[in-house]
């Protein structure tokens, strides 16, 4: 019962730590890699796209070490358990329903809106809110946003060369 609260705690604690990873990182120090993600596509992979590679790998290690490591502490795997759950809903939510990078697949629009209205505050203004599970969105952007009627979201490459 334990492995499974830790790694339902790791869910959840992803988003918050997401959201500063990409408010500080992303938006920081490595805006380099993040730009390719605010401009419109240009190929169908960005440089943007390195991040995920990198956060697999991390919690691809967390695991080995987890299991493989005598002495390792207990709780590495569920944690890279809740963590891979994490990532795995964030290209869910993030890539296919918000950016539509899998365009052929037929979505409900009524149903996934709010995130997608709540990412495109963030593409228009390049600032809040940087969660993607549970953006918060400060109701000030929310109104800028609704008045230009601008949709920064949609990330269709299949007139991009690849």
């Amino acid at each position: 019962m334990t492995f499974v609260l830790v790694a339902v705690a790791a869910l959840v604690l992803m988003e918050p730590v997401t959201a500063l990873i990409h408010r500080f990182v992303m938006h920081g120090f490595a805006m380099g890699w993040h730009r390719s993600h605010h401009e419109p596509p240009r190929h169908v992979l960005e440089a943007n796209d390195l991040f995920p590679v990198v956060f697999a790998a991390t919690t691809i290690v967390l695991l080995a070490v987890g299991v493989y490591v005598p002495g390792a502490p207990s709780l590495l795997v569920p944690i890279g358990i809740g963590v891979t759950a994490y990532g795995a809903a964030y290209l869910l939510v993030h890539d296919v329903v918000i950016h539509r990078r899998l365009a052929f697949l037929p979505l409900p629009d009524a149903l996934l809106r709010a995130w997608r209205e709540a990412h495109n505050v963030h593409h228009l203004f390049a600032g809040a809110p940087y969660g993607f599970l549970a953006p918060v969105v400060p109701p000030a952007l929310r109104r800028r946003a609704a008045e230009r009627d601008v949709d920064r979201t949609r990330r269709t490459v299949s007139d991009v060369p690849a």
